[in-house]
């Protein structure tokens, strides 16, 4: 199983339309089940004090661990640029699934990554950072990773329309297919 992340609790977010365009071609190429998981509609209660201990992990990030993270053995993110970097709501994601089986949930799988931006570099180094969150917890990154930037402009009515864009989405998900 692959599993898609939009890595922003945003809603209506330029990144969870790229995800879901990278989900109908994942869903095209694919021999396996896919699952995309937007940020957005993770609970609020993954925050908390007791958060960090298995027995005080809430319900919700168990359901949502048991659904999206231990049966995938891929995962694809999407994550915009916040702040020069990812954002903290996928960092605290992460954290919250790594507390209960956490080999399990990271170690030896695969990850894929595109950037989302507004500006000229397409959240390269946000990019390079998840990737190095990722690598901390075993997960290996294919390194090709897709920097999409000026996104507002190869986006209409919740759709990528720029064909160029489309076709380096589609070559980079075939080529994470193979990986």
């Amino acid at each position: 199983m692959i599993t898609i992340i939009s890595g922003t609790n945003r809603k209506n977010s330029k990144t969870r339309e790229v995800a879901n365009h990278y989900f109908e071609v994942f869903k095209e190429l694919a021999d396996e089940e896919v699952k995309l998981l937007g940020l957005e509609d993770v609970p609020s209660d993954m925050l908390h004090v007791d958060m960090y201990s298995e027995a005080g992990q809430s319900a919700s990030v168990t359901k949502i661990q048991d659904e999206y993270m231990l049966p995938a053995q891929k995962y694809f993110i999407i994550s915009p640029e916040y702040n020069g970097s990812f954002p903290g709501a996928l960092k605290l994601f992460l954290d919250a699934v790594s507390i209960r089986q956490y080999k399990e949930t990271f170690k030896g799988k695969k990850a894929g990554l595109a950037g989302v931006a507004s500006g000229r570099a397409g959240n390269l180094r946000g990019l390079d950072h998840l990737m190095g969150v990722l690598h901390h917890v075993g997960t290996d990154v294919m390194p090709a990773k897709l920097p999409l930037s000026q996104i507002g402009n190869l986006i209409e009515n919740g759709k990528i329309v720029d064909e160029g864009t489309k076709e380096a989405i589609r070559s980079q998900v075939m080529a994470f297919l193979a990986y």
